[in-house]
């Protein structure tokens, strides 16, 4: 069987250490290097453009530090992290990176960290389908069905989920949330909302009705959420 190829990005501010990461990416035989970044600034514009599945990510440069970097970008790819510095591991794990390289890094550990992030990978793309998530949420992990799910509502850097038992707060974007959400049962209805369309009990103007909850439906979206519906058989009997 063939590697999965895994596209990544180094961003690493001393043209030497970007030159040995990028040596030690192509001697793996399924790290592809997609772009090479000085600053976070560089990566910031980059991956509007590139997306890529995994960051090398130095955290002490100009500008904007890798830490301060991650904490910023709205869904970010995996990372791991390089730094010369080990008082930024458990800030690093915190983050949730895949691994945390400190310099100057031998090919014996990078080998290790590319390892790793590639047995990541392999289990993400092979897995079957699950029907639930695990949302982070009074200091533990807990499961949650897809379909006990009414709606999720941003509340800036947080999302509430609301099910029909109880409402859950996490710490998370709506955008990466929704992408973990399978698209062909949620609908963006709001800049501010994602909707089970499942759970839709009446479309009443610009509001949908789910049980006793209102939720708003933009008047940019409407038509898309209304086609959804109906595609759902929401609206047939």
């Amino acid at each position: 069987m063939a590697h999965p190829e895994i596209t990544c990005i180094i961003t690493e501010d001393e043209p030497l250490a970007r030159k040995g990461l990028l040596g030690y990416a192509e001697r793996t035989g399924f790290l592809r290097v997609t772009g090479q970044c000085e600053n976070a600034l560089q990566l910031n514009a980059l991956l509007k453009q590139q997306p890529a599945d995994l960051l090398f990510l130095d955290i002490e440069m100009p500008y904007l530090s890798g830490i301060e970097f991650l904490k910023s970008f709205p869904n970010p790819p995996r990372v791991i992290f390089t730094t010369a510095f080990e008082q930024y591991a458990l800030q690093g794990f915190e983050l949730d990176v895949l691994d945390y390289l400190v310099k100057p890094v031998s090919f014996e550990r990078f080998l290790k960290a590319a390892n790793k992030a590639y047995e990541f990978f392999l289990g993400q793309r092979s897995a079957p389908q699950a029907d639930y998530l695990f949302i982070r949420a009074d200091n533990k992990l807990e499961k949650v069905l897809f379909a006990d799910i009414l709606y999720a509502e941003s509340l800036e850097n947080y999302v509430a989920i609301h099910t029909a038992r109880r409402k859950m707060i996490t710490h998370a974007t709506l955008k990466s949330l929704q992408e973990s959400l399978p698209p062909g049962l949620f609908v963006q209805t709001h800049k501010s909302y994602v909707v089970n369309t499942g759970q839709v009990t009446a479309i009443e103007g610009n509001t949908l009705h789910i049980g006793s909850h209102r939720v708003p439906v933009s008047k940019y979206l409407r038509d898309q959420v209304l086609e959804k519906i109906v595609n759902n058989r929401l609206l047939k009997k």
